[in-house]
């Protein structure tokens, strides 16, 4: 069964079919899906979906574009409530957060990120959980706030870096997940990565609705089609599916403490 470890069905584009969609789930070979938040609001959605279906668990946390345009005493008191809903057993990660340069040049408003990511790996710390790091044209910087805490470890979604930056992270014990983009024909970098990369430090996901693999690009992203990630790795590295969804399962399992 492949684990989905990154899905936003909490996104307006799942409305009208969620429930069907996520409890048709194990039977389309589906077993396991992670849900993130990305503040406050979609964060108890989450809860609630890990609530509500027994094969879906749940990440709260700020992403890096959802603090814009709030005052940090907001920010303060919305990171008291992630921290509140973290407690339950539900919840498996503090995420998704990190940081995003992609519209952001301001030097102030770059450093209110790192504020608030730092601030997040800290709760993670306190809590005794995995992190799951949003990282847009911010590398180093994401580098630089890991290797401030090496007692906290999580994944790197949607991994866009080069295969040297995929190594540091390695060393500092980190995992790395691929999504759609991997199958894209100019998905080369991506592909070095996977080549480069151990097996038991891999994951995949959707990153649902966004970024859809092909031939399904273009369409809402869900994971009924996260089974091409595993294929397009088990391509590269000349294994077998099946042990590729073996080992990205328990990748995840390991990393987020499910049984």
């Amino acid at each position: 069964m492949l684990f989905d470890t990154h899905a936003h069905y909490d996104d307006e584009r799942f409305d009208a079919d969620r429930d069907a969609l996520l409890r048709s789930m194990p039977g389309n070979g589906v077993g396991l899906i992670l849900n993130p938040g990305c503040d406050v609001e979609t964060s108890r959605k989450a809860l609630t979906y890990a609530q509500t279906y027994p094969h879906v668990y749940a990440a709260v946390g700020y992403h890096p574009e959802n603090i814009e345009g709030m005052s940090d005493e907001a920010v303060a008191d919305g990171l008291r409530e992630i921290e509140a809903m973290a407690a339950d057993p539900r919840v498996r990660a503090i995420g998704e957060i990190g940081l995003d340069y992609y519209w952001v040049k301001d030097a102030a408003e770059r450093k209110r990120q790192q504020e608030v990511f730092r601030a997040q790996m800290r709760m993670a710390g306190r809590l005794g959980l995995p992190v799951i790091v949003h990282d847009r044209e911010a590398h180093l910087d994401c580098l630089t706030i890991a290797e401030q805490y090496p007692n906290i470890h999580g994944v790197f979604h949607c991994y866009s870096g080069s295969a040297e930056f995929a190594q540091r992270l390695l060393d500092l014990g980190w995992y790395i997940s691929f999504t759609g983009v991997i199958t894209f024909n100019n998905a080369k970098k991506a592909l070095d990565v996977i080549r480069m990369m151990p097996m038991d430090r891999i994951m995949v996901e959707t990153d649902a609705p966004y970024m859809a693999p092909e031939p399904y690009r273009g369409k809402r992203n869900s994971s009924l089609y996260v089974h091409r990630m595993a294929e397009t790795i088990a391509e590269v590295k000349g294994l077998p599916v099946e042990e590729v969804i073996r080992m990205t399962t328990e990748n995840g399992k390991r990393l987020f403490g499910i049984a």
